[in-house]
């Protein structure tokens, strides 16, 4: 089935092991879909060929990111953080992401977390590039270090966003758009409760594949095709047609990447 119009996918691990039977025609079903722009962030190293690789198949459609993630933030994060640099300094991204502060897995991690996050948002600033950035259970240590790097220079995606109406003000406030995806569709996901009280221009599409698939997949493997059933969620939450969903956020998108 085809559309007429575009969505985008602001996050995507298509590089995922979890796509390693049918990667190709799991993205040819997102193309199909209408998802004819899919950015795909960057984990630490080990995944950058891998990357390169997605690109050289789908030039036309897959958009890559740089950068260093918050889980992978270890003892050998300042060889990681020559890694990321080395390859901003060779070519030009989307982004620099996914980057931030997780707290779930590791709290013991929190100042080279703190470091590693600072280092790469000056780095976005100095390429003029937008972050983006991963939160969990971090607000309070994520928003401390948007507020030391604040500039009209900074800008991006709060990519999953899972906070608060408060919380979603703020990450607007520091020039970040939302980034919302299967989240919304939860029972338990809360944010659907507040949303239409944010403006649609502050809104970007998401899937975080292979990770929160949308009801009624929840639980099970995410792809970018779905990032359409986020479309119809938000389609209900602002009483406009999913095509204009599509239009809006993809203007956003651009709007954040420059393309």
């Amino acid at each position: 089935m085809t559309t007429d119009f575009v969505l985008t996918d602001t996050h995507t691990h298509l590089y995922s092991e979890e796509f390693t039977e049918d990667r190709t025609a799991m993205i040819q079903r997102a193309l199909d879909k209408g998802v004819k722009r899919l950015f795909v962030p960057s984990i630490d190293a080990s995944y950058t060929e891998k990357m390169y690789e997605l690109e050289q198949q789908f030039p036309d459609h897959i958009h890559l990111m740089m950068g260093l993630h918050p889980c992978y933030v270890k003892e050998n994060y300042e060889a990681e953080l020559a890694h990321v640099e080395a390859e901003l300094s060779k070519r030009k991204f989307a982004a620099i992401g996914e980057i931030g502060i997780d707290l779930y897995w590791d709290k013991t991690t929190l100042d080279i977390q703190k470091i590693a996050f600072q280092k790469q948002i000056q780095w976005a600033k100095q390429y003029q590039l937008p972050i983006n950035i991963h939160c969990r259970e971090a607000f309070d240590e994520i928003f401390e270090v948007l507020e030391l790097e604040k500039s009209d220079e900074l800008f991006g995606i709060f990519h999953c966003f899972s906070g608060t109406y408060e919380q979603a003000l703020q990450a607007i406030s520091c020039n970040m758009k939302l980034g919302i995806g299967g989240v919304v569709t939860f029972k338990n996901g809360k944010i659907d409760q507040f949303l239409h009280q944010i403006d649609l221009k502050h809104i970007v599409l998401e899937t975080d594949a292979p990770y929160l698939a949308p009801v009624p997949y929840r639980g099970k493997r995410n792809e970018s095709a779905y990032v359409a059933l986020v479309a119809e969620k938000l389609s209900e939450i602002y009483q406009l047609p999913v095509a204009e969903i599509a239009r809006i956020t993809t203007e956003n998108s651009k709007e954040v990447f420059g393309f």
